[in-house]
């Protein structure tokens, strides 16, 4: 009989706790959840974290999170409105702010997923065709600097906007919402994740990139072969001067020394007679010197000045 009653309580212990976890459920401060009876939500969102009651197995506690949520839209090639097909990645992020008419509209996050992909990626395509390039990919006007007029920087690079990428993507974002506004949702931000060329339009964009780099290396290149030229010819020049003045000077010189050579030669001839003879006799040594060897045949008049000091040597 006791074991009877043991098993009757533990039943009943049981059946406690079973209608205990089916009548209360807990909302934490990143969750909100919506209450339905046989699919039909009952009563407004459960915003308030801690714990809450229901009628147990007849309701249902439908959780959606209260934290922003992010949307990664697929690339599209989307043509532009100067006709440039160009792929545009895009982003998002948004939240649910009326869970009852996001409940109803959407059911969960997967049919909201499929709804901002239709929504966004509609007013991206419209956006991107509606405004040229220059103005997707840029934000502010540019203003042409010294080193940029050096380099002789395309035109295009310089042209004038009216709207920017920012106020674009605000605009996408307005707009979007404007059609989201019945699903219990708000789009928080959008922004152009990636935006690129198509191929066969990157590789004719590539090869004029690569044609005025090149155009602007050879004109470097020009100039400084010039500035090379102006630098030899004056260092030339310069050269030229500098030899010049040292041949002068040299010439100067040899001319001052001999000028006082011949000063000296003729006052030491000139002082004695004796001092005449010793340096007629040493001139005239060396030159015999010079001109008189074994080989040495010589055919002189005896009134010759040159025979003078051999004729003293015979005698």
């Amino acid at each position: 009989m006791k074991d009877v009653k043991g098993i009757f309580f533990l039943i009943i212990l049981g059946a406690i706790a079973l209608v205990a976890s089916q009548a209360f459920f807990v909302v934490n401060e990143q969750e909100q959840v919506i209450i339905t009876q046989f699919g039909e939500p009952q009563g407004e969102a459960i915003n308030t974290p801690g714990l809450h009651y229901k009628v147990p197995f007849l309701q249902k506690a439908n959780y959606f999170e209260k934290r922003y949520l992010e949307w990664d839209g697929d690339p599209n090639q989307v043509p532009t409105k100067d006709k440039v097909f160009i792929f545009v990645d895009t982003y998002a992020r948004w939240q649910i702010t009326d869970p009852l008419k996001y409940f109803e509209r959407l059911g969960n996050e997967r049919g909201a997923q499929s709804r901002l992909d239709d929504i966004l990626d509609g007013e991206t395509r419209n956006a991107v065709a509606g405004h040229d390039l220059v103005e997707l990919i840029r934000s502010t006007n540019r203003e042409a600097n010294q080193e940029a007029v050096m380099v002789d920087i395309a035109e295009d690079s310089l042209q004038e906007i009216s709207i920017g990428r920012g106020s674009i993507q605000d605009q996408i974002v307005e707009l979007a919402n404007q059609r989201a506004e019945d699903l219990g949702l708000e789009i928080l931000d959008f922004r152009f994740k990636r935006i690129n060329y198509a191929e066969e339009v990157r590789r004719t964009v590539y090869e004029r990139m690569i044609s005025e780099r090149n155009r602007i290396a050879d004109k470097f290149r020009s100039e400084g072969q010039g500035e090379a030229s102006r630098i030899n010819g004056e260092k030339e020049r310069e050269l030229l001067r500098i030899q010049s003045e040292a041949f002068r000077e040299a010439e100067t010189i040899k001319g001052r020394a001999d000028a006082e050579a011949a000063a000296i030669y003729n006052n030491a001839y000139n002082r004695n007679s004796a001092s005449r003879d010793l340096y007629s006799f040493t001139k005239s040594m060396e030159a015999y010197t010079k001109t008189i060897d074994k080989e040495t045949s010589l055919i002189i008049s005896t009134n010759s000045e040159f025979y003078k000091y051999l004729n003293s040597i015979d005698n």
